[in-house]
């Protein structure tokens, strides 16, 4: 019988099918892969086509790698952030680059998700955020925004990707925004040519948050990471430029590395969020790197570059680094894997008609280790012996 025969036979033509609206399209799929399974299996069919229906449905008979998936939660949006700034509860945020971390980040609660350029340097190993294009950016904020439903999502526009005009940087957050499914941008730097861009940005539909202090992007200038804001001067340009993005249209503004005093009279000035690193506990929320406060990486040179302000919560790398040399160790000593770890399996019968398919062909060696092991049980011929 032909798979339309059986599709005919079960109520669910295609012309049904089609009629179906999307929201029911993957029950219907569902439904006809249990049905036309059932089918295949109860009613005597048994020809040499016997058991490949499921290679012609889109919802497989089973997984390999496959869970329950929770309902999708409420998401955090801008009003839900100013709605928590306005009753002076603290905003958290936290970086993510890739789906795992997101996912963990999504169940955490945490309300602001950034998928930073610090990326450049805690996964793709480069010494500073420089190097980062727009591109891999947006590749790290497309695997986040596929684990983390809740959060509020930020992408950071990398260096040299709206500096040039603003026409480059509304290009480049559309970009980010339209491909990489972010629900705002972020741009480093203050007045005055920021906060044109941030306008620009701002009138294009697109949130941003801004971003002074220690600014990584203008480390050439800066003449490494350094803190901002510790002499007069400097702490009212911070205030100024932090005013200036306020006015272009900034939803939030990041201070990095700079006296908790001058960070405090910054958000007490401000009529939008602060979000604080290294800036001490008066700004509106607070931000960490990922790998920074879940002690990832553990090598000499990273353990000496982690920032003073950080605040360890875990020392994931150690236990990363245990669990890869006990793996090792497991191989190399053949403790792994076990018949616990070795799952799936083929019938005797199977294994012995292998065996004597692979004998046919040649493969001596093969056709051995599968004779060894099978169970003829009636099913096979001999007619090759």
């Amino acid at each position: 019988m032909s798979f339309r025969s059986i599709q005919k036979a079960l109520g669910l033509g295609f012309a049904c099918r089609q009629q179906c609206s999307l929201s029911n399209v993957a029950v219907t799929a569902a439904l006809f892969q249990e049905r036309a399974y059932y089918y295949y299996h109860h009613q005597g069919r048994d020809d040499e086509h016997h058991g490949s229906l499921r290679n012609y449905s889109n919802v497989p008979e089973d997984l390999v790698y496959s869970g329950p998936k929770a309902p999708a939660p409420t998401r955090v949006t801008l009003r839900t952030l100013q709605q928590k700034y306005q009753k002076g509860i603290p905003l958290t945020m936290i970086t993510a680059y890739d789906y795992p971390s997101a996912v963990h980040v999504d169940m955490s609660g945490i309300d602001l998700l950034l998928v930073g350029d610090s990326s450049a340097m805690v996964v793709h190993g480069h010494d500073t955020t420089i190097p980062i294009t727009l591109e891999e950016m947006i590749t790290h904020c497309k695997a986040v925004a596929r684990g983390a439903r809740r959060p509020f999502i930020v992408g950071d526009l990398p260096f040299g990707c709206f500096e040039e005009s603003k026409e480059q940087a509304v290009a480049s957050a559309i970009k980010m925004m339209k491909e990489g499914g972010v629900d705002a941008v972020k741009v480093e730097g203050g007045f005055p040519a920021r906060a044109h861009t941030v306008s620009a940005i701002n009138e294009a539909g697109i949130a941003v948050v801004g971003h002074v202090g220690l600014t990584p992007q203008s480390i050439s200038k800066l003449g490494g990471f350094r803190p901002a804001g510790r002499t007069a001067s400097e702490a009212l340009r911070v205030m100024k430029e932090a005013a200036a993005l306020q006015e272009a249209g900034c939803i939030a503004i990041v201070l990095e590395c700079i006296p908790s005093i001058v960070a405090a009279a910054v958000t007490r000035e401000l009529k939008i969020p602060t979000i604080g690193i290294g800036s001490g506990p008066q700004c509106s929320g607070q931000v960490l790197v990922f790998h920074d406060m879940l002690g990832f990486l553990q090598h000499p040179h990273h353990a000496k570059v982690t920032p003073k302000f950080c605040k360890k919560y875990a020392n994931v790398g150690t236990d990363i680094q245990r669990a890869l040399l006990e793996y090792v160790e497991d191989v190399e000593s053949k403790g792994f894997p076990t018949e616990a770890h070795s799952p799936y399996t083929i019938p005797g019968g199977e294994l012995y008609a292998l065996g004597r398919a692979l004998k046919k062909q040649g493969y001596t060696a093969a056709a051995e280790e599968c004779l060894e092991g099978s169970d003829p049980g009636g099913d096979a011929d001999d007619d090759d012996e």
